[in-house]
Parts: structure tokens; sequence; C-alpha cells
């Protein structure tokens, strides 16, 4: 064996030893799925040669409904485009929205908010396999305790032939389809809307509306209600120290000076909503109701919830939050972030039209000024290097 040979053995053991545990690992996960009613021959065609994803640890560590600021992740989910796209789409499933709405009772203009959050409309689904990336959070321990059950679930979708292995794909989280249902949530809750024997959330639309429709509907949705409703908050009010969980009727946070910001009236005075102000007094405040909650079982973030509910909003024709997001150093307004982007492209270190979307992109073009400048390399887009690109002309 020559030296090089030997080397390349050495360097490969450490991987080959970190398969053998995943695999190890993966095989202890029977017992589990076998008590579920898994068949042998699906866990073994779902879990062979299965390995290791990384990428699927880097998206469970970095959500970005938890890590942007609130701001621009509103600016970022209730963009222009998907504003655009989500009107086509109502027109286009029209037929289709009229029966889920009648069926279900659930705001249509929700439906396609979710749908345009959770996948940009059908656009962007995830290309994970789910097996993988299951397999990957329990082997890792990154949110054993959630992808645990969510594993063997996934194995019953595909023993029951809903779809196929090789089509199982979906998100780091194994969340799938049009409209991002995690397994357990899949086998709960979806529908087969248009009676072919498959729910199929992946390639078939009604499906996928439909199933949205049916978990929304079970999570308690209140058909005819709003999500919530933007408000001024009262001089000396302290919105930061409040929880969106503390409830009191709209009639009482009127009484207290809680009024919208349009000046009409609440027109259902006696439901229950709590104060959500993610900024404190610097920013947007919302009394957010019971069909807010209902958003929260879809996705457990406020920011998430919000997103979709405006998103649903201006998709019915409303328009944008009348308070101001706040700025700072670390957080450019949407204006601000089109006008550095522009800056970028004036000096060729970005392409396209800016959109205040701060993608991979605009992330790699903030790196390469800051290269450029001997400044500290970050990629992050403050407000110093919007000023430094200003005073550059």
């Amino acid at each position: 064996m020559t030296l090089t040979a030997a080397a390349a053995l050495v360097l490969c053991q450490p991987q080959a030893a970190r398969a053998d545990k995943f695999q190890a690992c993966v095989q202890g996960l029977w017992p589990s799925a076998k008590a579920a009613g898994v068949k042998r021959e699906t866990f073994d065609r779902a879990t062979q040669g299965l390995t290791h994803n990384p990428k699927v640890i880097e998206q469970a560590t970095f959500q970005p409904e938890y890590k942007r600021p609130v701001g621009e992740y509103i600016d970022r989910a209730v963009s222009d485009k998907r504003l655009e796209t989500g009107k086509q789409m109502l027109a286009d499933n029209k037929e289709l929205l009229d029966k889920l709405e009648a069926k279900y009772g659930v705001d249509r203009h929700v439906l396609v908010a979710v749908w345009g959050m959770e996948s940009n409309y059908g656009t962007q689904p995830g290309d994970m396999n789910v097996i993988q990336s299951l397999a990957t959070l329990i082997c890792s321990g990154t949110k054993s305790k959630f992808a645990r059950p969510q594993f063997v679930s996934a194995l019953k979708i595909l023993q029951r032939g809903d779809i196929n292995y090789d089509a199982m794909n979906g998100s780091w989280a194994g969340a799938m389809g049009h409209t991002q249902f995690i397994p357990t949530t899949y086998s709960a809750y979806a529908v087969d809307h248009d009676g072919d024997g498959k729910r199929d959330i992946w390639g078939n639309v009604p499906d996928a509306l439909a199933s949205t429709a049916s978990y929304l509907k079970v999570s308690n949705w209140q058909p005819g209600a709003a999500w919530g409703y933007e408000v001024r908050v009262p001089k000396g009010f302290n919105a930061k120290g409040v929880s969106e969980k503390k409830l009191r009727s709209l009639a009482e946070w009127q009484k207290a000076g809680f009024v919208r910001v349009d000046g009409k009236p609440y027109p259902r005075p006696g439901d229950k909503a709590g104060l959500f102000a993610p900024e404190g007094n610097n920013g947007p405040a919302f009394l957010v109701l019971n069909n807010f909650r209902s958003i929260l079982r879809y996705n457990q973030s406020n920011s998430y919830a919000l997103a979709v509910g405006h998103l649903s909003d201006r998709l019915r024709g409303g328009g944008p939050f009348v308070q101001a997001w706040p700025t700072d150093e670390n957080r450019l307004s949407l204006d601000q972030r089109k006008e550095l982007q522009q800056l970028l492209v004036v000096r060729g270190l970005l392409e396209g039209e800016p959109d205040g979307v701060i993608g991979p992109m605009t992330l790699e073009a903030v790196k390469t000024y800051q290269r450029n400048k001997n400044l500290p390399v970050d990629g992050y887009p403050t407000l110093t290097i919007l000023k430094a690109l200003r005073a550059e002309g």
C-alpha cells in the first residue's frame, strides 16, 4: 500500500465510522415503526443507504420567522410579487375556493395566503427527502423529540401509497407539499378532495388547499371573523410588557383607548383579543383574535401568523400597515433595503431589480463591498454600509 493510499484510508475512517453510527441509529428506529404498524419491507425500502444530511441541521438552526426582525420578515413575506401572484391564484382557483369556503368556512384569502407563505404557491415546496431529513434530526439529536413521531408517520404515508419514496420531498423539518404539512398533521387532517383515492398535497392543488381548510377548521377557525386589527396604543401605555395571551374583549380594549388605525368600529366587540406589539411602542401594534391563534396551529410563530393575516388582508384589497416598523443600525426599512441594493447594482456588485429582500445574492454583494473597503466581512446590510454607499455617490 502506498503512503498516499494509507493516508486516504486513515482520513476515510472517521467518515465511515460516522456513517456506520448513523445507520445504527436509523436501524434502532425499527421497533417504534413496527409497533405503529409499519411493515419491514416499507422500513427497509425507505432507509436503505440513508445518509446524514448536514443541510438539514444548518436550516434547523436558522428559521427566518424567529431570527429576522419582524418588520423585515413581514416585508419579505408580503412582497409585491407574492401579492401579484396570490391575486392571480384567487382568480384561477375561484370555483375551487367557492367550494372550500362553503364546506369548511375558512376564508379563501387566508387559504391562499398560507399557500403563498408555505411554498410560494407551489413553486418552492422543498427538495429534501422527508425520510432522510427526519432521520438526520433524530440521529443528530436536533429536534429529535419532534422528529421521531414524524418519521413513523412518514413511513405509514409511504406504506399507504399516497406518495412514493422518491417523490416524498419537503423541508428540513419534513413539511410537505403545496401547504407544507408535517407527516402527523397530514395523517390526521389531509383530504382527498377530488376523490381519486390519494391525498396528494404534492401535486394536486385541490387536495392541498382542502387539507389546509380542513386543518384550520379543526383548529377552531371562526367563519366570518377577522384574525386581528392594527391599533393605536394610547399614550403612556407600555405595550412591550403585555402578552398577547392576556385576553380581553374588543369592547374592553376600546374602552382602554385601543382604537383601529383606520378609525372604524370593531364589528364584533365581544370577541376576545390579545395585544401583540412585537416592537413595543416603536412599531405597529395589533389586537389579535381567535383566528390568529388558529393560524398559530400551523406554525408556532407570531411573526408567521401575522404575515399570513396581513397577506390575506392585502389579497382582499387592504393596504399596508399604517404605522412604520422601527429602523436602527441593524434594521433597515424596506425602502432603505431597496436603496442599498440599487447602490450595489450601480457598482456592479449585484444583478437584478431591487426588491428589498435580503437574500444570498445581496449578502454576498455586501461581503464583496466590505472586502473592497477593507472592512470587517460579515455580509450584514447595516445602516453604516448604506451611508457609506451613499457617500460614494
